[in-house]
């Protein structure tokens, strides 16, 4: 598949910018001494895990249903995610009077779940191994005659992402490179739209886990690849391919995807804990992570990084962190 002309514009971020005010906090943005020897550059990080659910996806999820109209709204919402999406999808449906359902894996953490209910909407488990999430989903949607909200490829969703990297770029200015993490594409490609809206030469890289490297398999091959479910610490990239338009964006962007070990992701988040005083989530700590293991070219001055998440529960990450 090939589009003549982005799916997602500049403008199509600004707007939703203009939706989010108000909603989603602007979070933080974080910088370390410590962090900037080790790379060789001054690095900025949004802290995207100060963000409402923990998570950058709150900032997508709110920019679809918010363009929802009335009859669109009756029918309610129905989606798929492992945990940060749908929490996202929970509380934005709660706060326009929305119904919505999470279709999400029997193995999605604890935490993610019970914070899903906590904000009023309905879960139904399916087993990850066996089961097509998304066809679950459609199917679900179909017979409630719900809305579904992709988790990523979703020009709307992919819009409310890339406000993280548009605030990044108004409050630091230029940078050379923009690291994020990537699942299936949805921050990567809303970061690229945002970033070069503001900052045409910068060098934007996604981040993935080494059992998970779908998307780099496919820039790589030059069209979209499939994989297993990912065996990884992440629970947030266990995407098996990328989507349709993050796909083409990433393309059209000229994004480079790198991956990172389970054991660069814990280094990743002991370094926010113990030098950041924060708590990050394995799939939330892999652009910290790629940097502290230097796997982005040397050479730029100024560097961003998106800290995507910290939903971890107290027990996993000491585990985590203890091995």
């Amino acid at each position: 598949m090939s589009i003549a002309a982005p799916s997602v514009s500049f403008a199509d971020v600004l707007e939703a910018a203009q939706r989010l005010r108000e909603v989603a906090h602007r979070t933080p943005v974080l910088t370390s001494r410590q962090l900037d020897v080790r790379v060789g550059a001054q690095v900025f990080l949004k802290a995207e895990n100060f963000q409402r659910v923990g998570a950058f996806k709150f900032r997508g999820a709110y920019n679809r249903l918010a363009q929802l109209d009335v009859a669109e709204r009756a029918r309610g919402v129905v989606t798929f995610s492992s945990g940060n999406h749908g929490q996202g999808v929970a509380l934005a449906a709660q706060l326009l009077g929305v119904q919505a359902a999470v279709v999400m894996p029997s193995d999605a953490p604890a935490g993610k779940v019970e914070a899903i209910r906590a904000y009023g909407a309905e879960v139904a488990f399916y087993k990850r191994a066996q089961g097509d999430r998304e066809a679950i989903a459609r199917d679900l949607a179909q017979e409630r005659g719900a809305v579904l909200v992709p988790p990523y490829d979703d020009a709307r969703i992919i819009a409310g992402q890339g406000t993280a990297a548009l605030e990044l770029l108004q409050e630091v200015g230029e940078l050379d490179a923009l690291v994020v993490p990537t699942g299936g594409g949805g921050l990567l490609s809303g970061s690229a739209v945002a970033a070069h809206g503001l900052s045409p030469a910068v060098q934007l890289y996604g981040v993935e886990p080494e059992a998970g490297n779908d998307f780099q398999q496919s820039l790589e091959a030059g069209v979209r690849v499939s994989i297993p479910v990912p065996d990884t610490i992440a629970d947030g990239m266990q995407t098996q391919s990328p989507g349709d338009l993050t796909f083409e964006l990433a393309r059209q962007h000229n994004c480079r995807v790198i991956t990172v070990s389970d054991d660069q992701l814990k280094e990743g988040m002991r370094f926010a804990f113990e030098r950041l005083k924060i708590v990050v989530e394995p799939s939330g700590a892999a652009a910290l992570a790629a940097l502290l293991a230097g796997k982005i070219d040397r050479g730029y001055k100024r560097v961003g990084a998106i800290i995507s998440g910290g939903n971890i529960h107290a027990e996993r990450f000491a585990s985590l962190l203890s091995t």
